[in-house]
């Protein structure tokens, strides 16, 4: 019986030798070649390179800026440098911007004279404008959307508290998913009936952890016609503002003057890693390239272009060619309004059947410890090579879910392309997300090594499949 380090070795050898004779003589999905993209992605710093290129070069890039132009050049470049087939897809996205913003509790009980309390906040995306001077209104702290309903009444012509604390427990335990889902709800939701109601403006205690005073922004249901002004406060100011609450009446002075502009054109990157004897049918490998407005968005999602872009440069690298063609795709406006995933479904929905599969990689540039799949279950089986080659990085995990998208691709799933994405460690995830924290420095090189490892093991495999994976069921 060969040894654990014979078999590597003539694993090693006989990967040299097919690579030495050309990319069309490798087997496609062989555990040689497996391991031949696996290695290379993690010994590679391509891309964490072009990451440190889009957040520190461009920064932030929320759709319809300077900024989000300049990133959808940057990554188009990269990508024709690597001889991809690069298509930029027009997309008309909104465009909000941020002006200025702050706020103070101006009454309450026990205030000693001329003492006010400072009120640490953002702006949320689609909110609507204070006057320019701002307005002063009672505060009505509520927790959830019965006691909204309950407190009717008082609602109209007040500012609207949401103290809905996020559960860091959760996402401590590997729930940061359902965790977001929670708080989100109440931001998206809440701004939008506490407008129906009445309401001066409504604040939104901050959705996600670190509770260091930092504001977390993200969208809101506003609507042209009801934008009351709305901003999400740090967890400390809502908390503040709770317990002088329980003390009495108190009044917040608000200034919030956001404005929302036409419509702006921009686009999604579409990069062609041109298939062999099976091009016409595609596997879509994908991160969304704008980002909020208040940092540079490393993690949301400065980090899945990258990883998807990381596909293609590991791949030319090893001069490998696959049977299915494998599409990068940056997204346009997934942050407010997911306009680029809708417009590609659209300028494809009679193509559907060319589209074998859809990777999204949306969580952050936490540790990936393999992926999720949307497959039927006797489907699972075929994935065990592809499980094998990611265990000696410990991303051999695999769990299949009946959805799996993100934001952009779950147009695709809905409509029957199965999906996937990445199984990271978000535990940390959402205590930068949305926030001015989301830099750089706070993603780890070696994580996203991995990353554009599962990446890429997860889309060649797809793209080299002998069997059909099938349709998923579509969901309405």
């Amino acid at each position: 019986m060969k040894s654990v380090f014979q078999k590597s070795l003539s694993l090693t050898v006989l990967a040299s030798s097919l690579l030495s004779l050309g990319a069309s003589a490798a087997p496609a999905n062989d555990p040689a070649t497996l391991g031949q993209i696996r290695d290379s992605a993690m010994n590679s710093d391509w891309a964490y390179e072009r990451l440190a290129d889009l957040t520190d070069l461009v920064g932030p890039r929320l759709s319809g800026s300077v900024g989000a132009q300049a990133a959808v050049e940057q990554v188009a470049a990269a990508m024709r440098k690597l001889g991809a087939k690069v298509t930029l897809q027009p997309v008309k996205v909104p465009h909000w911007v941020r002006g200025e913003e702050k706020a103070e509790v101006v009454e309450y009980a026990g205030r000693p004279n001329g003492v006010t309390q400072k009120v640490v906040l953002t702006a949320l995306g689609g909110s609507g404008a204070t006057p320019a001077a701002g307005l002063t209104a009672p505060v009505i702290v509520v927790h959830g959307f019965e006691e909204l309903k309950a407190k009717g009444a008082q609602v109209k012509g007040s500012i609207v508290l949401f103290d809905v604390a996020f559960d860091q427990e959760m996402a401590d335990r590997g729930q940061a998913g359902p965790a977001y889902g929670a708080g989100s709800r109440i931001r998206t939701q809440g701004p939008r009936l506490a407008a129906e109601m009445g309401a001066a403006a409504a604040l939104v205690r901050s959705v996600g952890g670190a509770n260091y005073r930092i504001a977390h922004t993200g969208a809101t249901g506003l609507v042209d016609g009801a934008r009351i002004p709305a901003a999400a406060v740090t967890a400390e100011d809502a908390m503040l503002m709770s317990r002088l609450s329980a003390r009495g009446p108190l009044k917040l002075h608000l200034t919030l003057t956001p404005q929302t502009l036409p419509d702006a054109d921009s686009f999604n990157v579409i990069a062609d890693w041109p298939g062999t004897d099976k091009a016409d049918e595609v596997v879509i490998v994908s991160g969304h390239l704008d980002s909020w407005d208040l940092a540079t968005g490393a993690h949301d999602d400065g980090t899945g272009v990258a990883g998807a872009m990381g596909v293609i440069e590991t791949l030319k690298k090893l001069d490998l060619h696959p049977r299915r063609t494998i599409r990068v795709i940056a997204w346009m406006n997934e942050e407010n309004g997911t306009r680029g995933g809708k417009a590609y479904f659209e300028a494809n929905k009679d193509k559907l059947d060319k589209h074998f599969a859809a990777i999204e990689s949306d969580e952050g540039g936490g540790r990936p410890f393999g992926f999720i799949a949307s497959v039927t279950p006797q489907m699972v089986k075929y994935f065990a090579p592809l499980k094998t080659a990611l265990d000696p990085i410990g991303a051999g995990v695999f769990q299949r879910h009946d959805q799996a998208a993100g934001a952009d691709i779950g147009p695709l799933e809905r409509a029957g392309v199965p999906s996937f994405q990445p199984l990271v460690d978000a535990s940390f995830y959402f205590s930068y997300h949305h926030t001015p924290a989301d830099t750089l420095d706070k993603v780890s090189p070696l994580e996203l090594k991995r990353h554009v490892a599962v990446m890429t093991s997860l889309s060649w495999f797809l793209a080299n499949m002998d069997e059909n994976i099938g349709r998923v069921a579509k969901t309405d």
